[in-house]
């Protein structure tokens, strides 16, 4: 493992910018996602304000090496505020010819490329469809500053003696360019150390592979000729208060959680997997110490069904899907508008028609959420801004759902749901009581109970069934 002198480090230069748009990306097996993750909690902790934008490929498991099979992951740390992961990247930092091949185009012109060129043989940049080695054209990145860094073999070398499998050894070269990249942005590598301690520590091997290949990569930054500057990158001027990284999936869990609490009621999630929708049900199945109640159903229609009859029974009830989800749970929601009854629809939204590209992103389900069903079925419509947003959204969904006896649809997007930026953790006292009134008297001139007496705001009365007196039937024509 190469060392050097801190001084010789000191002398190259540090120069000040105000933001970065980074791009880790290579096969979905290279860690890429591990790599972006722990940057982005780095300078999270640092004081940055952050954008993420995770990026996955649609295929299950496409060919190593192929151009089908490249993950990435963007991220925008800045000492301003920030609001989107960037259009332009700074640096790109690419494992293979494929990952290269296909992020390239976004790379600005001038910007810093990192490439592992032991990746860079034959067979793989035959499967990028390269006719030459793009790092051996004068031409082909000449507008970009390239620095060609045998991951690889330095990885290999820097875990050498402690007993692992040239593919064990390899599986760490994710945490070498990390390392090299919190060099050449001048970041405290304190906490992935940790991290890494912690995660492996029923596998010391493994944690000290990682702390080497993670030492080896800053070494690297230090010692190479080919850096001769790095960049500092200030904390961001926030708003005092304690934050947490937070992304749009685990921010919706959380605002449900926190809706159910300010209402004194239970919270009911029902929902069919679906990506990027599942980490709702997830993050949620972990809260069940504040009693949540978590229902994995065996399809969409069976989902909506579930959450309309948890609404029936006086529950807070909430179901998410993507676009496929949610045009079968059409005829479902119609149900719900016409028994008026209180739930949330949260609609993840993915790329294309039909079963479309489930870890893409698109924008398109507005009058598929508005309009999609048969019949005269209004109801409201939300949309989160961010990640962070997503907290304040789902509060406010379930707010209007029972002070209104309508189903209410919260619209997210991949990009939201998967990104993450800093959240500031909420003062409890701050937040807003949701009133959640359940009748116990006959509304019928004491004779009875009617379920669409309306109030002044003309909304219905929202009884528990098994109340005295107030026995009721809802639903349609089934």
């Amino acid at each position: 493992m190469s060392t050097v002198d801190t001084a010789e480090a000191q002398e190259k230069e540090l120069q000040e910018v105000e933001s970065v748009v980074i791009r880790f990306c290579g096969d979905s097996g290279d860690g890429m996602q591990l790599a972006g993750t722990q940057f982005t909690n780095v300078s999270a902790v640092f004081g940055n304000d952050v954008s993420t934008l995770p990026d996955f490929p649609a295929e299950i498991r496409a060919p190593a090496g192929s151009l089908a099979g490249v993950s990435g992951f963007q991220l925008c740390f800045s000492s301003s505020e920030v609001f989107t992961p960037g259009d332009e990247v700074d640096t790109l930092v690419a494992m293979n010819p494929a990952a290269l091949k296909t992020n390239l185009r976004d790379l600005k012109r001038g910007g810093t490329l990192i490439v592992n060129e032991d990746a860079f043989d034959k067979a793989n940049l035959q499967k990028a469809h390269y006719g030459t080695n793009p790092l051996e054209d004068g031409d082909a990145l000449a507008a970009y500053r390239v620095h060609k860094v045998p991951m690889t073999r330095l990885t290999r070398d820097s875990v050498e003696g402690l007993g692992l499998t040239q593919r064990e050894a390899d599986r760490c070269k994710n945490i070498f360019a990390l390392g090299l990249v919190y060099w050449l942005y001048d970041r405290d590598a304190t906490p992935t150390e940790e991290w890494l301690t912690s995660k492996f520590s029923k596998h010391p091997s493994i944690a000290e592979a990682n702390l080497r290949a993670l030492k080896a990569g800053q070494n690297y930054g230090f010692s190479t000729e080919s850096f001769t500057v790095h960049y500092e990158v200030g904390p961001a001027a926030l708003p005092a208060g304690r934050y947490r990284k937070m992304t749009g999936n685990e921010a919706l869990a959380f605002g449900l959680a926190t809706a159910a609490k300010l209402a004194n009621t239970e919270l009911f999630f029902g929902g069919y997997p679906i990506t990027p929708a599942s980490d709702i049900l997830h993050e949620l199945s972990k809260l069940k110490h504040f009693g949540v109640k978590t229902f994995q159903a065996e399809d969409e229609i069976a989902a909506i069904t579930s959450v309309i009859g948890a609404a029936f029974g006086g529950a807070l009830s909430v179901t998410a899907s993507s676009g496929p989800g949610i045009a079968l749970k059409g005829e479902g929601i119609g149900l719900a508008v016409m028994t008026e009854l209180p739930l949330v629809i949260i609609n993840v939204q993915r790329g294309g028609p039909s079963t479309g590209l489930p870890t893409k992103t698109e924008q398109s389900d507005l009058f598929l959420s508005y309009f999609g069903r048969n019949g005269d079925c209004p109801l409201v419509l939300l949309a989160a801004q961010s990640p962070a947003d997503c907290f304040d959204m789902a509060q406010e969904a379930l707010r209007l759902a029972v002070s209104h006896m309508t189903p209410v649809f919260l619209l997210t997007d991949g990009y939201i749901a998967n990104g993450a930026e800093p959240w500031p953790i909420p003062n409890i006292a701050d937040l807003k009581p949701i009133k959640v009134a359940h009748p116990t008297e006959p509304n019928a001139n004491g004779d009875g109970y009617l379920p669409y007496l309306r109030d002044e705001n003309l909304v219905r009365p929202w009884a528990i069934p098994g109340t005295p007196g107030l026995e009721h039937r809802l639903g349609g024509i089934e």
